[in-house]
């Protein structure tokens, strides 16, 4: 195995790359912890075990930014000294800025289910493209920062889409218990 300090591609064996396939971090992930769990120390001494739990909790940290896109995103810019620095860098362009406001609007001014799904469409729809472009930067580019920036766009749509989501469990509960009064 390797060590502690190594980076979470080098830990779960995968290329340092933005594409892969989660079905095989997932394999990779069932594999390591087999090998430090903690039942397989359990006759050791207090050390060994200990380092088996670090070793858990770091294999349990690794996978969770390399089955995320957005966080393993995140993290190979980190790599590459680029930080996404989503607190104190959030400048967007100006297009995204506009498309912001709109969704937002469309958002407060929603009334039914269905106009909620078409705007969660939408934003699945920006989702799906930023994935790609940030896949093409880090991939085939390896321009860091402009994954950096489509990162930071990421973030604010993946929060929209909880809203989305919360608005839309809001309304079908709405609509189940004006349902159930009725008597229908």
């Amino acid at each position: 195995m390797t060590s502690l300090q190594s980076n979470d591609f080098e830990l779960f064996e995968l290329p340092r790359q933005f594409a892969q396939e989660r079905a095989i971090i997932d394999a990779h992930w069932k594999a390591l912890q087999r090998q430090v769990h903690p039942d397989n120390f359990a006759t050791q001494d207090a050390a060994a075990q200990r380092l088996a739990l670090q070793w858990a909790v770091r294999i349990n940290e690794a996978y969770q930014r390399l089955k995320d896109p957005q966080k393993r995103a995140a993290y190979l810019c980190e790599l590459q000294g680029v930080p996404i620095a989503a607190h104190t860098n959030t400048a967007m362009p100006g297009e995204f800025l506009m498309l912001q406001m709109r969704w937002r609007e469309a958002l407060e001014e929603a009334s039914s289910t269905e106009e909620l799904e078409v705007i969660g469409a939408q934003a699945t729809a920006y989702k799906k493209t930023a994935l790609a472009e940030i896949e093409s930067s880090l991939d085939v580019a390896h321009d860091y920062a402009a994954a950096a920036a489509a990162i930071r766009a990421l973030m604010f749509v993946e929060k929209f889409l909880t809203e989305v989501h919360v608005r839309l469990e809001q309304a079908e509960h709405a609509a189940a218990l004006a349902s159930a009064g009725t008597g229908q």
